[in-house]
């Protein structure tokens, strides 16, 4: 596992395009692989790599107006929503699947989070069950389930969850 550099960005987008045509994800594909990768907001992102090909990806972003589960959180710690950091565009491609990469690159944001004083929360598709028993396996809490609105017709059920807090 390394940093994202800017040369991986082509390698992200096909592995991306596996994932889609896999699993959905992204619900939606989005016009811009490459930018939707690359969001305002991120603070940092993470590649894994096997025999030299990039095989998964991971993004640490601030808090959107979209995202539900730094709200959440915040009431809950009694804490600015500034405060929290989100897990973004965590994939794996399918043929790579198996081997703990989505562990680790969620563990290094994790790390990356808490090294700027922030708490990782994300959010999550109701219906990724895989990306959601991940979850639950390394220990982060499910904060509530909420309905948001993807577009002028259309609703949809995420999950928000936040990271177990630091070891003592």
């Amino acid at each position: 596992m390394r940093r994202r550099e800017p040369p991986d960005l082509d390698a992200c987008v096909a592995v991306l395009a596996a994932v889609h045509a896999h699993d959905g994800y992204p619900l939606d594909w989005p016009d811009r692989p490459a930018r939707w990768l690359a969001p305002p907001a991120l603070l940092d992102a993470w590649v894994a790599h096997r025999d030299g090909r990039v095989t998964g990806h991971i993004g640490l972003s601030r808090s959107g107006a979209r995202d539900a589960a730094p709200a959440l959180w915040s009431r809950r710690a009694g804490v600015p929503v500034e405060r929290t950091a989100v897990i973004s565009r965590l994939f794996v491609s399918p043929a790579d699947r198996g081997r703990g990469a989505g562990a680790l690159l969620l563990e290094r944001a994790v790390r990356e989070a808490r090294g700027r004083a922030l708490h990782p929360v994300l959010d999550v598709l109701a219906s990724d069950t895989a990306a959601a028993a991940l979850y639950e396996r390394l220990g982060w809490s499910r904060l509530a389930t909420v309905e948001q609105r993807w577009g002028p017709d259309r609703t949809v059920s995420v999950h928000c969850y936040a990271a177990p807090p630091p070891p003592a």
